[in-house]
């Protein structure tokens, strides 16, 4: 079995700054085998602000797959946002714009979906696509394959296709080809867990998309502060929410949602609410 940490969200610069500690210690508590960070690391992409990132990334375990989101790139100074939008991300972050994390079971693969032409929306291009076609082919179908993005390649109840990633479709295909199994994501700032067989008729072929909401930002949209536990076990995988409790002062389990691979795809299991939440 391997143990992913799913934080994303950070917003430095509109931290509550009482999360972070205790985020450091119950991510560590987990042990994973690896950490990802699926973008909007920073609020808005200043150098102090990646400076703050780069000194808490230090504390969570390694190895870590880290990617930008649309807020690790300067909004207000143009030459920057179109000239180098990623320069500060890459000298202070990680200057690392396709990292991967591959052992006996897992293969975890992170895509940059943030562009300068766009200030909240993102995109996957079509050599972003084919580098994680060829990796995940090269790898054969014993691993569990995961795509880190920051932006979604499905919603929950309730959004606008316009939050999906531009080019999902024609990706969706492409992992279809390849069989990627998760996609993981956040940018709404909501936890959510399903799989793509709805929205991509994609025949025999289901991924399972999983959302994080904000870890640590003050930036909440109806939902405290959260991130996932990602439990690999074969054919079998289930999400651990991690909720927020300020009376506990740590980050304690909300949800569960089970999956089991068939020969269609992902299928849900079932969901655990857990009533220590309050």
């Amino acid at each position: 079995m391997r143990i992913l940490v799913h934080l994303s969200d950070l917003h430095f610069g509109r931290t509550d700054p009482a999360l972070l500690q205790p985020l450091t210690r119950d991510v560590n508590a987990v042990h994973p085998h690896v950490v990802v960070v699926s973008g909007d690391l920073t609020q808005r992409a200043t150098r102090s602000q990646f400076a703050e990132v780069r000194r808490f990334l230090d504390t969570l375990p390694h190895p870590q797959i880290v990617v930008p989101g649309n807020h690790d790139i300067p909004l207000y100074n143009a030459f920057e946002r179109f000239g180098s939008p990623l320069r500060n991300y890459c000298r202070i972050v990680t200057a690392d714009l396709h990292p991967e994390f591959i052992d006996e079971e897992i293969a975890v693969i992170g895509v940059n979906t943030a562009r300068s032409l766009t200030f909240k929306a993102g995109r996957i291009n079509q050599r972003q696509m084919a580098r994680v076609q060829a990796r995940f082919w090269d790898l054969g179908d014993h691993l569990t394959t995961i795509v880190v993005t920051h932006h979604p390649f499905d919603l929950p109840e309730g959004y606008g296709r316009g939050k999906i990633v531009g080019r999902a479709s024609l990706a969706m295909r492409t992992f279809a080809k390849c069989g990627a199994d998760i996609l993981l994501s956040g940018h709404l700032h909501v936890s959510h867990a399903g799989n793509t067989a709805s929205r991509y008729r994609v025949e025999g072929f289901a991924a399972l998309v999983v959302q994080a909401g904000t870890a640590t930002s003050t930036r909440e949209r109806g939902e405290p502060n959260t991130f996932n536990i990602v439990r690999c076990d074969g054919d079998d995988v289930s999400i651990e929410r991690m909720t927020w409790d300020a009376r506990r002062r740590g980050y304690v389990t909300a949800e569960t949602a089970a999956f089991r691979y068939t020969n269609q795809g992902w299928s849900p299991l079932g969901h655990i609410a857990d009533s220590r939440v309050e």
